[in-house]
């Protein structure tokens, strides 16, 4: 059984398929739109790509069994994920969500959902007593990002999850950051999963995708009616890349959240530096609970330095990462999320959010780890030579 496997060989299984008629090691890409039904009265299992097809089935199988749920869906995007989750719900519901969400979640709920009746409430949910509070005779979702983009707090998916079966509600978290390899919210009393498979479960910058797993068969046949209805599904090719990049993905992240630790001790010693998110260092407030209920802290950190100058100064002093947006490739990759992934909130909610003028997001490549703190070393010293100049010609 394949349970009985460690989490490295079920990986492998679940995305190396042998063709029974050619012996083909990969699953073929099924490049047709449409499929010949032999029978007039009963159609086989494919007949539009749109509804199912045998490459997409192979990617949403691997990654239902990897979250362990009931079923797997890939989207042409992580918000196309999200979104179609959302349209679970019905006008006059009521969802609660994380105040510093993802700023593409954030938009889809101010300015799409709203607009259908769909109400939100953003709350701390680090804080059990803020999310009770919150929570009203129509609330349908909890949806948990953690640890959180871009400041890595941490919710307690097991006490969320709770309380939505006490509230006759669902549980959605977001577990982009984590992916199954570290995080298994169904395990822990979720009821469906997203993830933007652009990021680590692609792990190469060439895939744009979203993954979504219910937790239970009603919840999937709700999303599959919608996924089929809404047609946002993930290409064939796009499938095949994904399953692809999924191969490696066990010892990609692993490697990456070594690195990513060693990376964030390091900037956390440092005096241009004010402060370092990442849930692996024993000062950061979730510490315990991310080690409870997940294997790691991840590849993901966040440092905050003085301010967007200083910020400027860093990111032009530095040649590893990348300036993008994005995470969660074999490259490092620095961006600033103010004007990036949060671009979307206005200052005060940004500040709101902690999120502040001077905060850069690190998503921790394959490069060593030692050749990255060289990198930023650089970077900081600039910084330093930077302000040092500035009181001097004040001076």
């Amino acid at each position: 059984m394949t349970e009985d496997y460690q989490f490295s060989t079920r990986i492998v299984r679940d995305t190396v398929r042998v063709d029974p008629e050619t012996g083909a090691a990969n699953v073929p890409i099924y490049l047709s739109s449409t499929f010949h039904q032999k029978d007039f009265d009963h159609f086989g299992k494919y007949d539009y790509t749109r509804s199912g097809n045998p490459t997409r089935d192979a990617l949403e199988n691997a990654i239902a069994d990897l979250e362990g749920g009931e079923r797997g869906f890939a989207f042409a995007s992580g918000m196309a994920a999200i979104s179609t989750a959302f349209l679970l719900l019905s006008s006059g519901d009521h969802a609660i969500v994380p105040k510093n969400v993802y700023g593409g979640t954030f938009r889809i709920l101010t300015q799409v959902l709203g607009r259908l009746g769909i109400e939100h409430t953003f709350v701390d949910t680090t804080d059990l007593s803020q999310i009770e509070q919150a929570i009203r005779p129509n609330t349908k979702v909890i949806y948990v990002e953690t640890p959180s983009n871009p400041t890595l707090k941490v919710t307690d998916i097991h006490a969320v999850s709770e309380l939505t079966k006490a509230y006759r509600c669902y549980t959605f978290v977001d577990n982009t950051f984590m992916t199954p390899i570290f995080q298994r919210p169904l395990e822990l009393g979720a009821d469906l999963v997203l993830h933007s498979a652009t990021k680590f479960i692609s792990g190469h910058s060439d895939v744009v995708a979203g993954l979504a797993v219910a937790g239970n068969h009603e919840l999937a046949d709700k999303l599959y009616f919608l996924q089929n209805a809404l047609g946002a599904v993930l290409g064939v090719q796009d499938s095949w890349l994904l399953l692809r990049g999924m191969k490696t993905l066990d010892v990609r992240i692993r490697k990456s959240a070594e690195s990513a630790l060693k990376v964030a001790a390091f900037l956390s010693k440092q005096p241009e530096v004010r402060r370092v998110y990442y849930p692996g260092l024993p000062q950061h407030s979730g510490f315990s609970l991310q080690h409870i209920q997940a294997s790691s802290a991840g590849a993901i950190l966040s440092f905050e330095l003085e301010n967007e100058a200083a910020a400027r100064t860093f990111v032009n002093h530095v040649s590893l990462p990348i300036f993008a947006v994005s995470l969660g490739a074999v490259e490092s990759i620095l961006s600033y999320p103010p004007k990036m992934s949060h671009a979307e909130l206005s200052e005060a909610e940004r500040i709101k959010a902690g999120i502040g003028s001077g905060l850069l997001r690190l998503s921790v490549g394959l490069e060593d780890a030692e050749d990255l703190i060289r990198d930023f070393t650089r970077g900081l010293a600039a910084i330093k030579e930077k302000k040092h100049e500035t009181v001097t010609s004040v001076n």
